[in-house]
């Protein structure tokens, strides 16, 4: 289970850290407040504001980090049963995640919807991509209704393969590895009880868990053969665009995340973890060893009955019964 804590070392800042958070940097587009850029009443009359910002979000500028190559290699062992992200900058996907092993809870850039309800047409990144750096308010081929990317705003459900996925998986998972959240917003934050805590920046983490298991090598030399394939096409980091215009029902929603103006800071290469410069705040032979496990208890209600509401961070919501850990991270 992961949050934006993940992406930053890519360049994205989160959401509320102040000063260079999303919503500190905000100034420029003359919101009544910060959130009102991510709510779905706002932005179906003024969606110009939104746009605007998202030239800076979208994805494709940025590569995956040391932790999303970590997921990878857990996938490549076999070992991956889900990952759940909070995020919406789609680098889960550059890294190579498998679709299939992946619950994009705040939804993607990846794909768009129409907003009538008569319409619903779909369309691909690309498509999206074009009209964003065009300065252009997208508007549907089909019916002229405005487009949105299917990202989770205030006042919207978080996608249902959300809910779909998280009871089977909370019943077969045997270790749940969180990266990159505090668990301060819903529905993740109760979703688990944690058990142990390593703290530190991700990176470091993901390289000492690897070092741990006899992984570091393999892992670092994974992130320098993506990295410079990612460089050799001039990186671009966006991935296949299926889909351009078929008309779909909505399957999926989202939350967005990226540097603004002047106050973006350049990108950091996450190779730069990859020497012997990570700083762990604990030992990780104290805290990733024979400790880890995940507290799994299925059966055990959450009593939050609330409907999903939106959020890039915030989505309200969950199940009538919610388990104490999260299907996220490995499997025998």
């Amino acid at each position: 289970m992961v949050g934006a804590g993940i992406s930053t070392s890519a360049g994205i800042p989160d959401f509320r850290s102040p000063g260079t958070g999303l919503y500190s940097n905000l100034q420029s587009y003359d919101l009544p407040y910060p959130e009102a850029i991510f709510e779905i009443g706002f932005f179906k009359k003024h969606p110009e504001p939104f746009f605007a910002l998202a030239r800076e979000l979208y994805p494709g500028q940025f590569k995956p980090t040391v932790c999303h190559y970590f997921m990878r290699l857990l996938q490549d062992k076999g070992l991956l049963l889900r990952c759940y992200t909070q995020n919406i900058d789609t680098l889960e996907r550059v890294a190579g995640l498998d679709p299939e092993l992946l619950v994009e809870a705040h939804g993607t850039f990846f794909t768009s919807h129409c907003l009538r309800p008569s319409c619903r047409q779909r369309y691909g990144l690309a498509w999206m991509r074009e009209r964003i750096f065009s300065s252009l308010v997208p508007k549907c081929e089909k019916c002229q209704g405005l487009v949105k990317p299917d990202i989770v705003f205030f006042g919207e459900s978080l996608p249902s393969r959300f809910f779909a996925l998280l009871e089977s998986d909370f019943e077969k998972v045997d270790l749940l590895l969180i990266m990159g959240t505090s668990l301060q917003v819903q529905p993740f934050a109760s979703l688990i009880s944690r058990d142990v805590a390593w703290l530190g920046d991700c990176n470091s983490g993901c390289l000492a868990l690897a070092e741990l298991l006899g992984w570091k090598e393999e892992l670092e030399e994974l992130v320098r053969r993506e990295h410079a394939a990612i460089d050799a096409k001039g990186g671009d980091t966006v991935g296949g665009d299926p889909q351009k215009h078929q008309g779909d029902e909505d399957k999926d929603g989202g939350n967005p995340r990226k540097s603004l103006g002047d106050k973006a800071k350049a990108q950091r290469d996450p190779e730069e973890s990859l020497g012997d410069k990570e700083k762990a705040q604990s030992d990780p032979k104290k805290s990733l060893g024979d400790k880890a496990k995940a507290e799994k208890d299925p059966k055990k209600p959450q009593g939050d009955k609330d409907k999903v509401q939106n959020d890039p961070e915030k989505s309200q919501g969950g199940s009538k019964d919610r388990p104490q850990s999260m299907g996220g991270a490995t499997q025998n």
